[in-house]
């Protein structure tokens, strides 16, 4: 009998799921809304009642054998989610233990990034690797430190966040009520304020600037920047520097084999890793020169969101 295990992302408007095994292939998935629902009970009755329906279109024998949850603001010691500012549901959510009147096997949950990392070790281009970092580069920057193979949660359960990390003091004003956070400028809307700020100072003949703030996104910058445009251009070297410093720090807390850029703008390719790189190099220590590689994510083109949360229950079991 086969052995599966569901993978679950919570995200502010849409729940991902998926029936998945050890190889990262996807046996059934589907999607849930997730605002709708003011009440946790409500919520979790009707994703469940979704993943039964498409557990009933596998055809072969099958075994669920744990539930893997990526939730913002997921505590893994305590299996809660806590204060999550997306969601509707306040205050501290025992998730996991809600969650098992409906599926009685291990569920365990964590954060979206480190489960992000998680997928990059069991299924992309971490394998093999016990020591590294993953950054994702969304809406906001996500960060999963992996030390000795294990996850880096902390004592309360929050470690590695990166992207709050202060970049410059009384800068930008953060969605985590600080200000400076790395988060506002590397992430898809840093780098779009980075635009309109040197287009306020000069557009460089940008055809940047035809574009409203709500119209502008990261895509569109990135496309300008292969068309050479010299605002686009400016914009990921700055959005380069920043990161490539603050990845120099972490790299002296950590040591790691590599650091995976995954998301949006890690789509960049080699407008953001290459000068990343480059600043990275030269922020860094001797000691640490020349031997941490900054990667593509290898999980860019599949669904990392459901094949992560599930690495949470396989992690252990292909370490």
């Amino acid at each position: 009998m086969k052995e599966l295990v569901i993978g679950i992302d919570i995200g502010g408007t849409f729940t991902k799921f998926g029936i998945v095994d050890s190889e990262g292939n996807i046996y059934a998935e589907g999607s849930t809304p997730t605002d709708p629902f003011e009440y946790v009970h409500d919520y979790l009755a009707a994703l469940c009642s979704e993943i039964k329906k498409q557990e009933s279109t596998i055809k072969e024998p099958f075994k669920i054998i744990g539930v893997g949850i990526g939730a913002p603001n997921g505590n893994f010691h305590k299996g809660t989610i806590e204060n999550a500012a997306n969601l509707r549901w306040k205050g501290i959510i025992p998730f996991a233990d809600l969650f098992k009147k409906y599926y009685n096997v291990p569920v365990k949950l964590t954060n979206d990034a480190n489960a992000a990392a998680l997928g990059e070790m069991v299924y992309g281009n971490a394998r093999g690797m016990r020591d590294f970092i993953m950054i994702t580069l969304g809406t906001g920057l996500g960060s999963g430190l992996v030390v000795n193979g294990d996850l880096v949660y902390g004592h309360d359960g929050f470690a590695g966040e990166i992207g709050h990390v202060n970049v410059k003091k009384n800068g930008r004003k953060c969605g985590c009520g600080n200000r400076g956070c790395l988060e506002t400028y590397v992430s898809a809307p840093g780098i779009k304020r980075t635009v309109f700020e040197l287009m306020a100072d000069d557009h460089l003949g940008s055809h940047l600037v035809n574009y409203s703030f709500a119209e502008l996104t990261s895509e569109t910058i990135y496309e300008a920047a292969k068309m050479n445009d010299p605002l686009a251009l400016k914009a990921f070297d700055i959005t380069a520097q920043i990161l490539g410093a603050k990845l120099a720090d972490s790299v002296a807390h950590t040591s790691p084999q590599a650091i995976f850029l995954f998301g949006g703008l890690a789509k960049s390719g080699s407008y953001i890793l290459e000068p990343t790189q480059k600043y990275m190099e030269e922020s860094l220590m001797g000691a640490f020169k020349n031997k941490v590689q900054l990667l593509q994510s290898g999980l860019m083109d599949k669904n990392a969101a459901i094949l992560g949360a599930g690495a949470l229950i396989w992690k252990d079991s292909v370490a």
